[in-house]
């Protein structure tokens, strides 16, 4: 199965779209299943449903920071190395879908909405693209992780898991 066939499938799941696309990658960043899900939990809706950023998006650089991150506050040269990746995986979602902005991608005019999800029936997936963009921010992240190898130097190929 591919990351983008997970992101999607864990997203039918009834995880959120964050959750979605950080889980898809839990082999990779080497947290837990539930640390994994309650950390990316805060950004589903577009950041709690406030409609802002994507929540596939920030799965994205939730999955960037753990794999590329930097943990030295003064280390000015690797913040900027990793603000220039994360700038560069924003660019190429927003390539293909115009936008990195929740209420942008679903149509919608307000700013925020009810903190309530709304149910996941078959409605639901007719209007929602979410599934969807799930699985192409799995398969940027993927692509990205393949041209960049990752720091203990083994190459990535999409097919082994790492521990």
């Amino acid at each position: 199965m591919t990351r983008r066939e997970r992101a999607i499938q864990l997203f039918k799941e009834g995880y959120n779209c964050t959750q979605a696309v950080f889980l898809a990658f839990e082999d990779l960043h080497g947290m837990n299943r539930r640390e994994a899900a309650m950390l990316s939990s805060s950004f589903g809706g577009g950041m709690g449903r406030l409609r802002e950023v994507c929540g596939t998006v920030s799965g994205m650089f939730l999955v960037a920071g753990a794999l590329y991150g930097y943990d030295d506050p003064k280390a000015r040269e690797d913040k900027a190395e990793h603000y220039a990746r994360i700038q560069e995986l924003a660019g190429r979602f927003e390539a293909q879908h115009g936008s990195i902005v929740c209420r942008e991608l679903l149509g919608l005019t307000v700013k925020r909405e009810a903190p309530s999800p709304e149910e996941r029936t078959p409605e639901y997936y007719k209007k929602r693209p979410c599934p969807e963009l799930a699985g192409c921010a799995a398969q940027i992240m993927e692509e990205y992780i393949r041209e960049h190898p990752l720091k203990n130097g083994e190459d990535y190929d999409g097919t082994e898991e790492r521990k």
